[in-house]
């Protein structure tokens, strides 16, 4: 007779052949042991072994199901790039995230419900959308008209639809002067003009959008003002109030990207204080997973059809099913779970990054995902990503969020969301030994 271990052995050779894939339902054990030849007893043998593995799992009154495969541990600090410890890339993932949307998803999967959910749907989504998005981003008495609600894809998708909307090729864009990467980008691929606009401690300051627009027109600005990514600057309700000031007095619509600010939740959006001068951008992929994700845009009534035919003509639209999901995590109470524990994970990582970097002039929120750290001398911020690459820690430079000619200051992000915390504090007390030494310490291997 076959050895129980053998059989286990051919099942999992399916498995990392890919003939079996996570999410496939076994046979019931007395239907596999027909099929493979052997008895019951070793069928059930067969299947404990498999789960012993963490190859299935199984799930009462349902049967037994391939597992996803598990993560790859992270890589030790002695690697190099390749296998490496990310501090570039920032997506925030909770252990109970995954077990919360599945219960949203499963009645997506009735075959009446998926057949609805495959057909296409424009940039309006559903009503039932637009309010579940509306009753998310309420705030303090605001609450945005649903029918002022857009989607897309996903948060730069709709950042795109909202700039090619507002400013036409060669149109100049205002923009803090360190700012998201990926916004320069865009702003490249549709021929827009970005212009730096100073920041201060309070985080973009308003004078500096009077002084550009006075040496040439500005069709709109984008700005992050809670949680701004690098420097985790929120803008005080004072210097809301006074910014929306001057968006009205100048008339030019600001694209208010708030995709962090659910770590926040204390500050007005800006669409709350100038409604009819801002275009607020969000997402779920920080809030849930970057994966399976919905853009959004709360958009002033001016603007309704001309952001939606930019999402159209884009080609920006968000996918039916993952818009049906996003309504049941919103309106399951999924979200707020997630958030909820994101936000205490938060914390938890910047203690780990307050504990190995208290000694280094390091800005941050302890609700933010990200630390700005400003390197002591003699480094510089480009000798220092080698260094930290060598180690295999993957940084950012200031420069990578430098908008035109502003020099970058002597400086990195360090994204604290991806990792482990374990893995994240070893490499956080890498990077601190690092910056305590010298370039020329180190020995050219």
């Amino acid at each position: 007779m076959e050895d129980y271990r053998q059989v286990a052995d051919s099942v999992a050779a399916e498995v990392a052949a890919g003939r079996l894939r996570p999410g496939d339902r076994l046979p019931p054990q007395r239907d596999f042991a027909r099929q493979r030849g052997i008895a019951n007893s070793t069928a059930a043998r067969v299947y404990k072994e498999l789960t012993r593995r963490g190859l299935t799992v199984g799930e009462v009154g349902r049967g037994t199901f391939v597992r996803a495969a598990a993560e790859r541990p992270g890589p030790s600090l002695v690697e190099p790039a390749g296998s490496r410890i990310d501090l570039e890339l920032n997506y925030p993932v909770v252990p109970e995230q995954s077990g919360l949307l599945a219960a949203g998803i499963n009645p997506l999967l009735r075959p009446d419900v998926l057949e609805s959910s495959m057909r296409p749907i424009g940039a309006v989504g559903t009503p039932v959308a637009r309010d579940a998005v509306a009753d998310l981003l309420a705030h303090d008495g605001w609450r945005p008209a649903p029918d002022r609600v857009l989607f897309a894809g996903n948060g730069r998708q709709a950042i795109a639809a909202a700039i090619a909307a507002l400013v036409p090729p060669g149109a100049r864009l205002g923009v803090e002067e360190l700012t998201y990467p990926v916004l320069k980008a865009i702003a490249g691929r549709l021929g827009v003009t970005v212009v730096p606009l100073k920041v201060d401690d309070f985080g973009l300051v308003p004078a500096s959008v009077e002084a550009a627009a006075r040496k040439a027109p500005l069709k709109a600005i984008y700005l992050q003002p809670t949680l701004h990514n690098p420097l985790s600057l929120s803008m005080p309700l004072e210097r809301r109030i006074e910014l929306a000031g001057v968006l009205t007095r100048l008339d030019i619509t600001a694209i208010e990207d708030t995709i962090w600010s659910f770590l926040r939740d204390d500050l007005p959006p800006l669409a709350a204080v100038a409604p009819e001068h801002t275009v607020l951008i969000d997402s779920l992929s920080k809030r849930l997973a970057p994966g399976l994700t919905v853009g959004f845009a709360v958009v002033p009534a001016s603007l309704v059809s001309g952001v939606a035919a930019a999402v159209h003509s884009g080609g920006w639209t968000p996918m039916r099913f993952a818009l049906d999901a996003a309504t049941r995590w919103l309106t399951d109470g999924a979200v707020e779970s997630v958030v909820s524990a994101k936000q205490r994970e938060a914390a938890v990582r910047q203690e780990i990054a307050a504990h190995h970097l208290g000694g280094f002039s390091v800005r941050s929120d302890p609700r933010s995902y990200y630390c700005w750290w400003e390197l002591p001398a003699p480094w510089r911020a480009d000798t220092f990503v080698a260094a930290a690459a060598r180690y295999g820690i993957a940084v950012t430079p200031a420069a990578a969020f430098a908008v035109g000619r502003f020099r970058a200051p002597n400086a990195i992000r360090l994204g604290l969301a991806s990792p482990p915390t374990e893995t994240l504090s070893r490499a956080l007390a890498t990077l601190a030994g690092l910056a305590r030494s010298a370039p020329d310490d180190l020995i050219a291997e």
